[in-house]
């Protein structure tokens, strides 16, 4: 309160007062990929921005997050040999942590771990970035551990095994789809017979409601939206795009989707009336929301070769235009209203030919866009309908993980109180972003 308190006092009577937030959840304080603090650099100095501290972490695919002077981040320790990019699953042996650090230092304040065995592909360690929210840390491992800890001291207050629970199997890739908190709800994409999302009591773990079935559960975290004079929950799967009732999981629509492989990774991103879904292999849906009621009709789909079907990173919608890393790992600039790419460019992976599911993480701040690459390389940039500008780049963190045959990061970076935390599966740094250096 007290905080909130002070940062409207900045913005309302001090214009030259610089602005600094957390980052509680993947996607950011309102789950947009919009860094909204003021007091950061321009450019970066010339030997590089101010490595503040670095702490020896395990692998994993989530990002942090940051929160109340505290980063809090996933991973996996296993002996076993978890390099490998495979799509097939194999059984590993290991230990799932839930860590919470320091933020000023990186020392770890405690540890919360549990002993799982592996059965996915791309078996590293956990995929979901730790949602923090009213004193407590949710965390969703990637066997479908689901946790709600004490975010002070780590004591388990609930706890949830997904698909032993609900009588399903866990995704080829693992669970990936961030929950989202509602009001007093806590939204997880589940799986199971009448269960492909499930709300569950914030506080107590108890089931509220359940919805939908899906052959598969995909990847895609859910959002929450207004259209029609409505609050509509929508729910990218395997086989649909739905719009239900959040308060009871009851649809209202669905409009028909096809994913190649089970692989629906994005959250739906929406202007206006439009909703954009896309994902492997050049499957993608641009649907059209009524304004009279809740519902919704398919504008277009499967646009190949034009359309941007992502996999690894969400891509953004600025008024008429989406910019995002296709499949084909090229940055795109496209029409949402037409699908028609308008501009592409290969230049934030500094290479000639597309490197199939590269990977740079886009932030849009002020009038610029902050990329992190599979490189573990900061970029500076500005994206517009006229096309991608660089402004700068500077290296950060070492690529330890395997993809393709090539050493990549891609783990989802937390932008907090002018700093930027990542991870790769050695280490969680926390680096200074601030103006003045």
């Amino acid at each position: 309160m007290r905080k909130s308190l002070l940062l409207l006092v900045c913005s309302l009577l001090l214009p030259t007062c610089t602005i600094a937030d957390d980052w509680p959840q993947w996607m950011g304080p309102r789950r947009d990929n919009v860094w909204r603090e003021s007091g950061i650099l321009k450019k970066f100095p010339p030997n590089g921005p101010a490595v503040l501290w670095r702490t020896e972490i395990a692998g994993g695919y989530a990002g942090p997050s940051v929160a109340n002077g505290r980063v809090y981040v996933t991973d996996y320790v296993t002996s076993e040999n978890v390099k490998v990019d495979n799509f097939q699953r194999a059984e590993f042996s290991g230990t799932e942590r839930i860590l919470c650090l320091d933020e000023a230092t990186g020392r770890i304040v405690w540890k919360h771990e549990y002993p799982v065995k592996y059965g996915i592909s791309y078996p590293a360690g956990p995929r979901c970035t730790p949602q923090v929210h009213e004193g407590k840390v949710y965390a969703l491992g990637a066997e479908g551990h689901l946790l709600c800890l004490d975010a002070a001291a780590g004591k388990v207050i609930w706890s949830k095994h997904l698909p032993v629970d609900y009588n399903t199997k866990t995704p080829l890739w693992g669970y990936a789809a961030h929950p989202l908190i509602d009001g007093q709800k806590l939204i997880c994409v589940v799986g199971g017979e009448g269960s492909h999302a499930v709300a569950f009591d914030k506080r107590t773990g108890r089931e509220i409601w359940r919805t939908l079935t899906s052959r598969e559960q995909g990847y895609a975290p859910p959002v929450i939206i207004q259209a029609a004079g409505t609050r509509q929950l929508l729910l990218l799967y395997p086989s649909g795009l739905s719009g239900v009732d959040p308060e009871t999981g009851k649809p209202y629509w669905t409009q028909p989707y096809e994913a190649s492989n089970g692989s629906i990774i994005m959250t739906p991103i929406r202007s206006g009336n439009l909703v954009y879904v896309a994902g492997y292999n050049n499957k993608n849906m641009l649907v059209e929301l009524d304004t009279t009621r809740p519902d919704a009709t398919t504008v277009w789909r499967d646009k190949p070769r034009t359309a941007i079907s992502p996999v690894n990173v969400q891509p953004f919608v600025e008024g008429n235009t989406v910019y995002g890393f296709d499949q084909n790992g090229t940055l795109y600039g496209m029409d949402l209203e037409t699908g028609d790419r308008i501009w592409q460019t290969n230049q934030p992976l500094a290479t000639e030919r597309p490197l199939g599911s590269g990977t740079a993480f886009i932030i849009k701040h002020e009038e610029t866009c902050w990329l992190f690459n599979e490189h573990g390389e900061l970029l500076i940039t500005r994206l517009s309908r006229s096309g991608y500008e660089e402004i700068d780049r500077v290296k950060i963190i070492e690529p330890t993980n395997l993809a393709f045959g090539r050493d990549v990061v891609w783990s989802a970076p937390a932008w907090a109180n002018r700093k930027v935390f990542v991870r790769n599966d050695k280490e969680c740094v926390c680096v200074d972003l601030s103006a003045g250096q």
